[in-house]
């Protein structure tokens, strides 16, 4: 492989550098602004950059579930090395919300608790997927449960991603997530980020079928959720990153199962002139077209 080692995508502001695959020349690039986290855009009602939850008073190195405020409130979600645990060795979703230590709290930076606040920690590329537009590879392997990015870029409200959306040309690409957050029959939130204009190497990745990531919720300081993305099983140095757009291990519009309706759910905007676009993702069970969310093209 071969990069373009005098661009780095984050421009910096990640704690390790993402090089372009390949020979890419500055017109290749993609004009967009570099942000770690998200950012609040046109209809925010919460700021995501704002400490709004309380901490815990914890002095220790690491927080232990049995004395910490925020592992006693919440599920413990990482072990010790700072992956996500699971219920089931063949869980395909994680449904239980997850909370890390926050600006406020007393322990340190070190806490097993503070994961996806601590950045970047692999390291990726990005190179052009041919016929997908650009894609991510791992260039390390990357254990089950690793955190691996964010999807992250300006939070938006409901009536924005529709302007947004209908404002789109078929050419364009859709970047748009809606992540509807349910307990029971209960919706507890929405949070709709679009990457287009401010964004993370999150915007690159692609959808799969059958992918290799998976998309939590995790909230830290905010409110508002940061839509992290997990290892769903061990990845392999070169192999390219996907994630499912729906939400789900499949497509809930095609052939696949629907996303537990206690967890997450996440639909990426996805529409040409209103049609479905084809998925080119290669899974043996494709559903032939990219998840849609027909709620925010059909509003007018």
């Amino acid at each position: 492989m071969s990069f373009v080692s005098d661009k780095d995508v984050c421009n910096g502001l990640e704690n390790l550098p993402v090089f372009f695959e390949g020979n890419v020349s500055k017109d290749d690039l993609p004009l967009f602004q570099y942000s770690p986290e998200n950012v609040p855009g046109p209809g925010c009602e919460i700021d995501p950059t704002e400490v709004t939850l309380p901490g815990c008073d914890c002095s220790s190195r690491s927080c232990q579930r049995g004395s910490c405020f925020c592992l006693q409130t919440h599920s413990q979600a990482y072990d010790s090395q700072g992956r996500l645990t699971y219920h089931g060795e063949e869980e395909a979703e994680y449904s239980v919300p997850v909370f890390e230590c926050n600006a406020l709290c007393g322990c340190s930076e070190a806490c097993s608790n503070r994961v996806v606040q601590r950045g970047l920690g692999l390291r990726l590329c990005v190179f052009s997927a041919h016929g997908k537009g650009w894609g991510v590879r791992a260039l390390e392997p990357v254990p089950r449960g690793t955190f691996v990015c964010e999807y992250a870029g300006e939070a938006i409200g409901f009536q924005e991603a529709c302007r947004r959306q209908h404002a789109q040309k078929p050419q364009d690409m859709n970047y748009i997530i809606v992540v509807r957050e349910h307990a029971g029959e209960g919706m507890l939130g929405e949070t709709i980020v679009d990457p287009v204009a401010v964004g993370n190497v999150g915007r690159f990745l692609n959808h799969s079928c059958q992918p290799n990531l998976f998309m939590v919720p995790v909230r830290v300081h905010s409110l508002v959720p940061r839509l992290a993305l997990f290892a769903s099983r061990d990845i392999a140095p070169g192999e390219e990153l996907t994630f499912d757009y729906s939400g789900g291990y499949n497509n809930p519009q095609g052939r696949g199962s629907h996303p537990s309706q206690d967890g997450p759910q996440t639909k990426r905007v996805g529409a040409e002139d209103f049609k479905r676009k084809p998925c080119h993702c290669g899974a043996q069970d494709c559903s032939l077209f990219l998840p849609l969310d027909v709620s925010i093209i059909s509003n007018t």
